[in-house]
């Protein structure tokens, strides 16, 4: 076990994959951490649709790009795209969605999707978390009901390489204050 500061330094958004095959177990372990993520009211308003099958993954991963936005077309050489539905919160989570105006479930699943991603990175695999996809033609193909979601893709798989980017990130002092905005 790493120090968690370590672990998330070393997590980023992959965008070139070994065409190395990854095990359900690993893509278990993964799911697992993303299903102990805290939710509001505990409303667990997710399901993980794991897609291996190379034609199928094949199919999914072009969901995410089209000729003229080409931005996610390293889906492509993907080895798995894990694809999170939005399912129905609780109606205690809904009505506080209504009142407080703040969309709980779309909030739950990101953290659930950081969970899967951090883990990923504990078991030597990198992901991309992928929000630009052809919705509709994405449930289709996976047989989703028409009035489920899809929020987020994952895209899975072991990194071509190990060099780690150098990351941009504001400072400290431009991101934070202390008891006054």
């Amino acid at each position: 076990m790493q120090n968690f500061i370590d672990l998330v330094k070393r997590r980023q958004s992959t965008r070139k994959y070994s065409d190395t095959p990854v095990s359900r177990e690993t893509l278990e372990t993964c799911i697992e951490t993303a299903r102990l993520a805290p939710s509001a009211s505990n409303s667990q308003p997710w399901k993980f649709i794991v897609v291996d099958d190379p034609e199928l993954r094949s199919k999914v991963a072009g969901k995410t790009w089209d000729s003229a936005i080409r931005f996610n077309k390293f889906t492509e050489n993907a080895p798995v795209m894990v694809v999170i539905t939005l399912e129905e919160p609780k109606i205690i989570t809904q009505i506080g969605k209504a009142i407080k105006k703040k969309d709980w479930p779309h909030i739950d699943i990101g953290i659930a999707a950081e969970h899967f991603c951090l883990q990923a990175t504990e078991e030597g695999l990198g992901t991309c978390l992928l929000g630009w996809l052809n919705e509709k033609k994405a449930k289709k193909a996976l047989n989703i009901p028409l009035r489920k979601r899809v929020p987020l893709m994952i895209s899975v798989g072991y990194p071509a390489t190990d060099k780690q980017k150098p990351r941009k990130r504001k400072a400290l002092d431009k991101i934070v204050s202390y008891n006054t905005y």
